[in-house]
Parts: structure tokens; sequence; C-alpha cells
């Protein structure tokens, strides 16, 4: 850019200064509205595991800035926003509050709420703020959301078209009272009303920015930052060789259907500096909850380009200049109403992976091996030592290991690709106090990571002592098999596989299904999991020997899996035994 640039739309004379200035004021107005979060919600999903994102958008709905907490949530918000600027041309005032959860006109996840405010200057409308985070109940048949049963969106929540929650500053006590009324705890309404204040925070902000610069300047510099992330973009496309990749990816068991798989397909297309991801060929919406709405899949498919651009890249629409993609109507990838979809979230982790595949050998060293797919408990019933209810998704317990890349092992106990490893850690303190499980055990699990010359992130082991009488579990996720766990690349193994089990008083060991609801679990009851570790990458052998000893010695590695896997030998002290370690190895 030169000294100063005019902008096409608005004749604003811009200079990098003030371009530099007041997006950085953008990007930090965002990211106080994420400490308002954090510092005023009440679930732990928010407070502890910041499972929410947040953005701001122009009045038309093009996306401005976002700060992803958690990078699946950003880019699966600004479909809805965009539904929602649309349905409300004209007819908003300031004041006034949305809330949005259907995935039918742009959402991604029951669970997941939106709030959004419309962000007035002088009487003109000139932006929005948005959060959305997921909530710790949503009314349907299970506390808590996931509902394997499920066959239908009534069945597994309250289905929130886009209404106005707050009209001029008032809140609509009717429309208020109908929605939390069907919804089982109190908290989810103090963390609604967090998001709120995270949205008047960001209004306020705005407001003194445009103030402080002018309506035209900020405008011309919303259009300057499309124009630059456009423009990083193309750079990063152009760096993929021309051409087409393509690859596949299944997942196992649709929660209906015993021995079910759904296969996704997706072709990659380049050319020049742009770039088109097209899913024909994927298999059609199940009849369970294992189908994801467009906006997953947007979504997934953004956040593993992020991944693979090696730079930074602003995070707004003007990406999508650069980038098509394409997804059919009735797949499981873009299901219709009235479909269930409260796993879709989760097929993230299949679908990253499936991109990840397809440009292994167009982007060798920027792709990673597979990352552990979650497998997750989330349990609800009635804490016995105050009799209030409770539901929390067992975070720490599901969160594997990252796949290993090229220079650089995988991330230990990180969590779902799909979160970037931005998924905080309950502390277990809180979590003890939160819910009536005790944590019993907590560590790495040894062997969990996929060996390779960078091997895969570490998944933990987890065990906890259920201590009230009738809670209940549902299970949701994938990787529970070997076929399925994440996968080594260019020679590197695969993670361990993912386990939860249950041990009851009585001696009985159930293992659940990878998506199933158990219920009546008595107090007494060991809830065990294993999440596993990442993909390996590379030829194990090729691994530096003194390393794997020391993995031994830290106890990441056994000496079993230290010879078969990787060639090294490690004696009783713990060292290498050099002579023996040459012998298996070849050299």
């Amino acid at each position: 850019m030169t000294a100063t640039e005019t902008n096409a739309r608005t004749d604003i004379a811009l200079n990098p200064v003030l371009v530099s200035v007041v997006s950085s004021r953008i990007r930090a107005i965002g990211e106080r509205m994420g400490l308002v979060i954090e510092r005023s919600a009440r679930s732990p999903l928010l407070v502890e595991g910041r499972d929410f994102s947040l953005g701001i958008y122009a009045a038309d709905g093009t996306l401005i800035e976002q700060t992803e907490y958690i990078p699946i949530l950003g880019y699966a918000a600004a479909p809805t926003m965009q539904h929602v600027a649309r349905i409300f041309k004209g007819k908003v005032k300031e004041g006034d509050v949305i809330l949005h959860n259907d995935p039918f006109t742009g959402g991604n996840q029951p669970a997941d709420w939106k709030v959004m405010k419309p962000v007035f200057f002088e009487g003109e409308h000139i932006a929005w703020t948005m959060i959305t985070a997921h909530q710790a109940d949503v009314g349907g048949a299970v506390p808590g959301s996931y509902n394997p049963d499920a066959t239908d969106i009534w069945q597994e929540a309250l289905r929130i078209t886009a209404v106005k929650i707050m009209d001029q500053g008032e809140v609509r006590e009717d429309v208020w009272d109908l929605i939390f009324g069907n919804v089982r705890l109190a908290m989810v309404e103090h963390d609604v009303r967090a998001m709120i204040g995270a949205c008047t925070v960001g209004e306020r902000e705005l407001q003194q920015l445009v103030g402080r610069y002018t309506v035209p300047v900020f405008n011309a510099v919303v259009d300057n930052m499309l124009d630059a992330a456009e423009a990083s973009a193309a750079q990063v496309i152009e760096l993929i060789p021309d051409g087409v990749y393509e690859s596949s990816w299944t997942v196992n068991y649709d929660g209906m259907n015993a021995g079910s798989r759904m296969t996704m397909r997706v072709r990659i297309e380049v050319v020049g500096d742009r770039i088109s991801f097209d899913f024909a060929g994927t298999d059609p919406q199940t009849p369970g909850y294992v189908n994801a709405p467009l906006a997953v899949t947007l979504s997934s498919v953004m956040v593993t380009f992020f991944m693979l651009a090696g730079v930074d890249i602003p995070h707004n629409d003007g990406i999508m200049r650069r980038i098509e993609i394409s997804v059919p109507e009735g797949s499981f990838l873009n299901c219709q109403f009235p479909a269930a979809s409260g796993f879709g979230n989760h097929l993230s982790d299949q679908i990253c992976s499936a991109i990840m595949a397809a440009l292994a050998d167009a982007l060798p060293d920027r792709v990673t091996a597979g990352w552990n797919p979650l497998l997750c408990a989330i349990m609800n019933g009635v804490h016995g030592q105050n009799d209030e209810p409770f539901v929390d998704i067992l975070i720490n317990s599901s969160k594997g290991g990252s796949g290993g890349t090229y220079g650089v092992d995988g991330f230990d106990h990180i969590g779902l690709i799909a979160s970037g490893g931005a998924l905080g850690a309950q502390d277990p303190e809180m979590f003890e106090i939160m819910t009536p499980l005790f944590v019993e055990e907590f560590e790495y699990a040894m062997d969990s990571a996929g060996a390779g010359e960078w091997r895969g992130g570490l998944g933990v082991n987890s065990r906890f002592r259920i201590t009230s009488d009738g809670v209940q579990a549902s299970i949701f996720g994938d990787g529970d098999e070997e076929e399925f766990a994440a996968q080594g690349l260019r020679g590197g193994l695969p993670g361990a596989v993912n386990l939860i089990e249950f041990e009851y008083p009585d001696g009985r060991v159930e293992r659940p299904l990878n998506k199933d609801l158990v219920t009546g679990i008595p107090a007494g009851t060991i809830f065990r999991e294993i999440a596993g570790g990442g993909g390996g990458f590379g030829d194990p052998h090729r691994r530096p020997a003194e390393r794997v000893a020391e993995e031994v010695r830290y106890g990441y590695v056994s000496v079993e899996s230290a010879r078969d896997d990787y060639g090294v030998v490690v004696d009783a002290s713990g060292q290498v035994d050099e002579a023996a370690t040459a012998a298996l190895r070849g050299a």
C-alpha cells in the first residue's frame, strides 16, 4: 500500500497507520468481549472450557473480525449472522437483542446459542456484535442436549429460530419466560445474560471508535481489512500446486443401525489463487443425530485451511472471495429439515482429516497426521450433596492428542481438532465441587501416541468415582476401534483407540457404544476413559533413540513399544542398548 490509498467504495483516503490503528482496535474490541464472557458466565463450559466464539459483523452480515476461542464455532456462526441480517433488515433498533440456535436457518448445533446485537451510531445501523456459546442445557429429551436416540430436531432441543429477546433495551418478558421455561438449568439464563453483556460491551466500544473516526472511515477500514484478507488467502493458495486432490473418510456408527458406516468424499481443486472444496458423493443424511448442518462443514473447511496456511491470515469474509465450498443437500454433511444434528459439530474430526489426507502430497511439510477423534461423555442428574441438577461435559478425560507433523511432535492432551487446541481444561477441584464425581486418576496414557519420527500427542487415562445415584451419561464420539483411531502419515503409526467403560458396584463392567445413553448409574460406579493419542508422522525408526529412551523413563512409552514400534532397546537402567538397537534398526 502507498502512503495514502483511496478506498473505492467511500472515496476516503487511508494511510497505513490509520488502517493499522482502527483494525487493531476492532480486534481488541472482540477480545474484550471474550473477557466479559470468561469473567461473568456461570457454566464451567464457558468459564473453564471457553466453549464459545465471538464476532463483529457489518450491518449486512459480512464478517469483519472474529475471536475464535473455539475455532469450529467461529465460521459456523457466519451463516446465522447472514440469515439474521437479511430477515431483520430495517426491523431492528438500538437496544435490540436477537437469540438463535436453529440448524436449518444458518445454525450449526442446537446447543450453540447465538446472541446478536445491532450497533447504531447517530441513528445509522453500522454493525452487529455476536456471541455464540455452548449451553449446558437447551431443552429436548436429554439434559445437556446430546440425545443419541433423537430422530428429529425437536427431540434434541428447543428450536429457536431468530427471535428478539430484548426490544430497545427492554427484556421481552413473555419471550424470555417461554425460552427459559423450556431449559432445565438456571445457569443457562445467567450465561445468556453474560452473552448480552459481552455484546453490549462490543457495541459501546464500536460506537466510541466510530465516534472518534467517523462512519465513512470505519467503513473504509473494513473494506481494507476484507481486501487484505483476500490478498493473504490468494498468496497462500498460490503456494499450493495447481491440481485436483481427492480423499474420503469414514465415520463409524450412525447411532441407530449397528455396524453402519458413513463415508464423506472431498474433491479439492486448486487453480492459481483460487481453491474449491466439493463434497459430492458424500453419503446421505442418517436417520439419527450423526448429521452436520451446512454451517459445520463450512467451518470445518475453514479451520483446516487456516491450519494449513502456515501464516496468520485475518479471519474475515474477504477470504471467502477466494474459496468455494459445495456440499450436496441431503447428505450427512448438509442435512435437511427436520433432521437431528446434535452430533454434527463432531463430524469436524473427520472433515478436517479428509482434507488433510487429500492435501498430504501437495503440502507434505504442513499437513498433520490424524488427531484423536473425540469420544466424550456428558453426565447429568441430581447432585447428592445439594439436591441441585447438574450437567457436565467431561472435557478433561476426552482430550486426546494431536497428530505429529513434519519436524514437530503432536501436542499432548489437546483435544479435538476443531478446537484448534483452544478447549480449556477443567480444574479438577472445581470439577469435584460442581459434579458428583471424584477424580481418582488423571494422567497421560502410556503408549497412546502414534509412533513416528515425530510422534503424535499423548492422550490421557482418567478414572472418576460417581458419588450420586441415578446419574445419566450420554456418550458421543468415535475412534473406539482401530480402523477409526487417529491415523499416521508417511510411515507413522496410528494413535491408541478411545475407550469408555463403567465398572458398577456389583462388579459388572460395561462398555457403551460410541453413541449411547447410559441411564440409572448408581453411586459407587467407576467411570474410566482413555482418550487416545494422535497419529505419528514419518518412519518411527528415524526417531532419535535417546529421545525414545527418555520417553520410556518418563512413562510415556513402554519398553515393549520402544522395541516393537521404534526399534529401540532400552535396558533396565533406562538407557539405550546401542548394539541391540542397531541390530533392530538395521544400522
